[in-house]
């Protein structure tokens, strides 16, 4: 099993706001093993001759040709990355499985197959199924013999997953149980032959069920019309009086938000993987058609404003994929060196992981996948009127992206739960939130440090970090218990939260590649990254403390404020044109 070593564990779940992490301590893409680097060749390679010649057909959902390539992507491995071998999978680690994810994002109508497949169609089985029915459906998803789908929302249950109305009934001789209801915006409901559903055993206890299609009662509705993806699969799917065998109870009754919340933690992660890919795949092909379209009798590359997107586009993309790999490596990290598939509690530590961090979860799928709209939305923009047009795939990337910010919860939703899930692991004593925002409040008690600052971009990624605390401290004492029902002030506070974890996972990865000699357009994209961000950090972190405060207070608290996210700017112009040149000659995203 392919793992990810010599990284050591340095904190828990929103830990990264308490404390100090060193380069060397934290996984980066250039950590990658040589089994990381042949996966993700592999996969590459794959897409490139299975899928790009599909494109098309994809596109208008030609019958068969997705899931035949699917099926293809099974007969390699690439369905089946994490399963166990002796269900037929290939038993490597959560960060091949990103990879894999990022080398088939450059259409998001196959991704999606081949993700809600192998991701949200297979990983409730493997995590929480038991062995009998691991062995009745595990090998035969690993082969893409079964397509599975997840089948969680509903007409009035979408980000209130909880509030869903399908009903399972014990039958009176307790051999199955009936399910009856409707679930929505199913990705591959047209195709599955398995799902994973969820509903309320006697309306009351949130449950799951592996419920296959060909059962009476089970019917997929009509694809649906949509901006974007549209060679995937999105339908209803309907269930009238479906008999399930109590045998396919999916874990236990009542237990189901387990199962439904975990997998999503799991899917943002993998939607930031996807996401990178998607960023890198725009920028090639931007920059090829900058070099290429010639106006005023010369490249449109030549001209800043372009040299100014295409940097911007690459320096997000480095902050997208930094941060997605540095969780899956805190998540490979929080299971252990000796983590393997033959330990009777894998699943278990699997999932311990990753809810441990739930938040930077939830901060890889806003982050990344805003990254990719903008991204996307450049993309269109250099190729002017022809990224209009159908003709361009970079039109195409566009309409897809926008889906990412509704997939797996969405950003509204996880800009909550974010700030939410590190307030309730303080309250349960397993982040020590109150004792840091304690030492901030007697750190500016004492005014001022007057010690020269020797390092510029360490300082600026403290004082966001300092920002973040200081608005939730701010903000706790304001509202106290009732600061969960304060939806913008929580979302506020992840922005800057957010945003510090992406700046300190910018200049770590880039000091680490410095140290190893390498990464010249990193040293300067995180110069402009860093610098930007703060504005991010300082305009958001006003914000929250203009809405806990008034007078002399909110001027007090404004002034704490500015002592922390001050900064001297950098020529970002120069830097970004530097930036530009280099991508330029390599005609793609280099780091």
């Amino acid at each position: 099993m392919a793992t990810v070593t010599a990284i050591p564990l340095q904190t828990k779940g929103g830990g990264f706001l308490l404390v100090e992490t060193a380069p060397e301590a934290m996984f980066t893409p250039e950590d990658f093993t040589e089994e990381h680097r042949d996966i993700g060749r592999a996969t590459a390679e794959f897409f490139q001759k299975e899928v790009a010649p599909n494109l098309e057909a994809i596109q208008h959902q030609e019958p068969g040709v997705a899931i035949g390539i699917l099926k293809k992507s099974a007969a390699l491995g690439l369905t089946a990355v994490v399963v166990p071998e002796k269900f037929g999978g290939m038993e490597m680690d959560l960060t091949s499985a990103m990879i894999v994810t990022e080398n088939l994002a450059r259409d998001g109508s196959y991704s999606g197959w081949h993700g809600a497949h192998s991701g949200i169609g297979t990983l409730p089985l493997l995590l929480f199924g038991n062995e009998d029915q691991k062995q009745r459906y595990l090998p035969r998803l690993a082969r893409a013999e079964l397509v599975g789908a997840y089948c969680l929302s509903e007409p009035q249950a979408g980000s209130d997953a909880m509030n869903i109305q399908t009903r399972a009934d014990l039958s009176p001789d307790g051999s199955h149980y009936v399910l009856n209801g409707q679930k929505m915006w199913i990705t591959n409901g047209g195709g599955a032959d398995l799902y994973t559903i969820f509903a309320k055993v006697g309306g009351e206890h949130f449950s799951a069920f592996l419920v296959e299609r060909a059962w009476p009662g089970v019917s997929p509705g009509a694809e649906e019309k949509k901006m974007g993806i549209k060679g995937s699969s999105t339908t209803a799917v309907y269930l009238d009086h479906v008999k399930v065998p109590k045998e396919n109870l999916l874990g236990e009754i009542g237990r189901g938000h387990i199962i439904a919340f975990n997998i999503l933690n799991l899917g943002r992660l993998k939607l930031g993987a996807g996401t990178v890919g998607g960023c890198k795949n725009v920028l090639a092909v931007s920059l090829k058609y900058a070099k290429e379209r010639k106006a005023f009798d010369k490249s449109i590359s030549e001209f800043g404003m372009i040299q100014h997107k295409l940097a911007e586009m690459a320096i997000r993309t480095y902050a997208a994929e930094t941060i997605s790999y540095r969780v899956s490596g805190l998540i490979e990290a929080h299971m252990g060196d000796g983590f393997n598939w033959q330990q009777p509690d894998a699943a278990s530590v699997m999932m311990k992981a990753v809810e441990e961090f739930a938040a930077e979860c939830s901060y890889v799928k806003v982050f990344a996948s805003e990254a990719l709209d903008y991204v996307a939305d450049e993309g269109v923009q250099i190729h002017g009127g022809y990224g209009f047009h159908q003709d361009y795939a970079v039109e195409r990337a566009y309409r897809d992206s926008r889906i990412n910010r509704i997939f797996e919860g969405t950003n509204e939703i996880n800009r909550m739960l974010a700030t939410g899930m590190l307030l309730k692991r303080a309250q349960k004593g397993r982040l020590p939130l109150v004792e840091a925002v304690k030492a901030l409040q007697a750190e500016i008690m004492a005014g001022p440090s007057l010690e020269p600052d020797v390092d510029a971009d360490a300082k600026l990624v403290a004082g966001a970090k300092k920002a973040a605390l200081f608005a939730l401290g701010v903000s706790y004492q304001k509202f106290l218990a009732d600061l969960d029902n304060q939806q913008e002030i929580l979302a506020g506070i992840t922005d800057v939260a957010m945003t510090a974890f992406a700046m300190e996972s910018v200049l770590l990865r880039t000091r680490k590649l410095a140290a190893a000699g390498k990464g010249e357009n990193a040293v300067e994209m995180c110069a402009v990254f860093l610098r930007s961000s703060m504005e991010i950090v300082e305009s958001s972190a006003r914000n929250v403390l203009a809405a806990c405060g008034e007078g002399d207070a909110l001027r007090t608290n404004l002034a704490i404020l500015k002592r922390f996210t001050k900064f001297e700017p950098v020529n970002a112009i120069a830097l970004r044109r530097k930036i530009a040149e280099r991508l330029l000659a390599a005609e793609k995203y280099v780091a």
